[in-house]
């Protein structure tokens, strides 16, 4: 996987934390949000990971943006998974079936096990190209 952080109008690798008042959340978790990927550095052809949320306070859950140019069951964002900075793959989350009227969309996961303040990696994975679009960098926060 490679780095979007430090490119010229790439998404920064550090996001804010802020205790979250939404009732669909638990009292005294935090919700972490990462900037949405630019419309310019999108790769064609690719899966592309457009947005990431993290909520809990450990496991935390992640609710992942793809955008994809799905055309059906020949093509399609297929999944999409979680690594840490050193590679390791923390969550895989398969994506089952096409979303070609559903673009971009987002699919969870949760129960994943990262300490607070960790950095990870966040890519999606075309069922064609593999691991080849945006990848999102973001803090874990707690």
């Amino acid at each position: 996987m490679t780095s979007s952080a430090g490119t010229a109008g790439a998404v920064v690798s550090a996001v804010s934390v802020s205790a979250s008042s939404s009732a669909a959340l638990p009292a005294g978790t935090a919700e972490t949000t990462a900037p949405a990927v630019p419309a310019e550095d999108v790769i064609a052809g690719c899966a592309d990971v457009v947005d990431v949320a993290i909520s809990g306070d450990g496991p935390y859950t992640f609710a992942v943006t793809v955008s994809s140019p799905h055309t059906g069951w020949d093509k399609y964002a297929d999944e999409w998974r979680i690594e840490s900075e050193t590679g390791d793959v923390l969550g895989v989350r398969e994506l089952a079936h096409p979303h070609v009227d559903e673009q971009p969309f987002t699919r969870s996961l949760g129960g994943v096990e990262v300490d607070a303040g960790s950095t990870v990696v966040v890519a999606a994975r075309d069922s064609v190209e593999g691991y080849c679009g945006e990848e999102l960098t973001v803090t874990v926060g707690g």
